[in-house]
């Protein structure tokens, strides 16, 4: 088993133990124990400990997402529907892990690791849009996943309390953001096509001026 394998199963025998333990090295080291790999090799592998759990637990969810996406024929939606689907198959990897993720909410919400959850959601929303087909690399590439990092942190914090079946609540509230969020660049639009057709007033200042 090569160390990025050994990683993944050390992190995924890690999750059951930070609803109690939270992203700590005591939970590092009950994982570490129920595999039967030696404190120090676990330490090895996550120097930072919680800082370096979350950020592998939430690296993990991102590859889970690509996978649930797998057997989707993405070329056949919207490109709204796209981002939806994309993210409920995030949703659904982290279900089984739900105390896990909210944990590394609240661990990412602390001043000092703000940074950390910034670069982590940003990766996230990166990697839907590119399994959504977005090739954008124009000032339209920021807006997007600007767009859909306030999307997806509004939705997994609803999500975090959401007791319907299935979640179901939650994906009615992610396709409502989602509409709300790609109808901003269009009322934008239409804004700045409107302020293009009023008069110069530099024009009149001139005018003003000559008098």
């Amino acid at each position: 088993m090569d160390t990025i394998e050994l990683k993944e199963k050390l992190l995924l025998a890690v999750l059951p133990n930070v609803a109690f333990d939270g992203w700590s090295v005591a939970a590092l080291r009950a994982g570490a124990r129920s595999l039967g790999i030696a404190e120090a090799e676990a330490y090895a592998l996550f120097p930072g400990a919680g800082a370096e759990l979350v950020a592998a637990f939430s690296h993990w969810a991102d590859r889970e997402m690509l996978a649930g996406l797998g057997g989707a024929d993405l070329e056949a939606l919207k490109v709204r529907e796209r981002i939806a689907t994309a993210l409920r198959a995030r949703l659904a990897a982290l279900e089984p892990h739900r105390e896990a993720a909210r944990r590394a909410t609240t661990f990412l919400a602390l001043p000092h690791h703000v940074p950390l959850g910034l670069r982590l959601l940003y990766d996230t929303v990166d990697t839907a849009w590119y399994a959504a087909g977005d090739t954008a690399t124009d000032f339209n590439f920021y807006t997007k996943r600007g767009l859909l990092a306030a999307v997806y942190g509004a939705t997994m914090l609803y999500w975090l309390d959401d007791r319907s079946e299935g979640s179901i609540d939650t994906a009615a509230f992610l396709e409502r953001r989602i509409a709300d969020a790609l109808a901003l660049p269009r009322i934008a639009g239409r804004f700045r096509e409107a302020f293009d057709r009023l008069p110069n007033p530099a024009r009149f200042l001139r005018a003003a001026q000559r008098r």
